[in-house]
């Protein structure tokens, strides 16, 4: 038992550290995004184990707006995280139905993830692959003028980062410290 543990928790770190490497080589690069033709979008979900036998439903229903690759993984327990990550070259069209699936299937959502530490064509869902010094809480009046069907990509992906800016400074052992997370010279707006 604890070797599963120990390979599942080793597991996530590795991709964690991929995905974080990835980011980072991408918030250097000054290119615009790619056409979502020629680069489609990752949906990776963390679903509840009630939604098990309903996997391949699910996967449709995530994949519904096309352009999207899905992949749905059962979460060990009844309540996966109700954590979003959005990559900065997911259009806004894209996101909002992700973060509507998310609302129904994982029962809301209540942080999001800071961009440097996605790939710019990823959406989490679910997600516990981050530390809390990597994501920022949001309200559920950020939640829906995220979800304003009237913004455009950029203004979606401007509001995303908005509301996604970490905090310099952390609370760690009492203390207000550095934060160890912090994505420096990434979209400082």
């Amino acid at each position: 038992m604890a070797h599963r543990r120990l390979w599942t928790i080793s597991v996530s770190i590795f991709f964690s550290g991929l995905l974080f490497c990835e980011a980072a080589a991408e918030a250097k690069s000054l290119a615009e995004c790619p056409p979502i033709e020629s680069e489609p979008v990752k949906v990776e979900a963390w679903m509840s184990k009630r939604y098990g036998k309903h996997l391949r439903q699910l996967r449709k229903e995530f994949s519904a707006m096309g352009n999207t690759r899905v992949t749905l993984w059962v979460y060990p327990a009844e309540n996966p995280s109700k954590t979003v990550a959005v990559g900065r070259c997911v259009p806004a069209y894209i996101a909002r139905h992700t973060l509507r699936k998310a609302i129904e299937y994982s029962g809301g959502v209540n942080a999001l993830v800071h961009q440097g530490f996605v790939s710019s064509h990823w959406i989490g869902v679910g997600t516990s692959l981050f530390s809390e010094n990597s994501l920022q809480p949001i309200t559920p009046d950020q939640l829906t003028r995220l979800m304003d069907d009237s913004f455009d990509t950029k203004q979606f992906q401007l509001l995303y980062r908005q509301l996604t800016v970490q905090p310099d400074k952390v609370k760690a052992f009492g203390l207000m410290l550095d934060n160890p997370k912090l994505m420096k010279d990434f979209n400082r707006e």
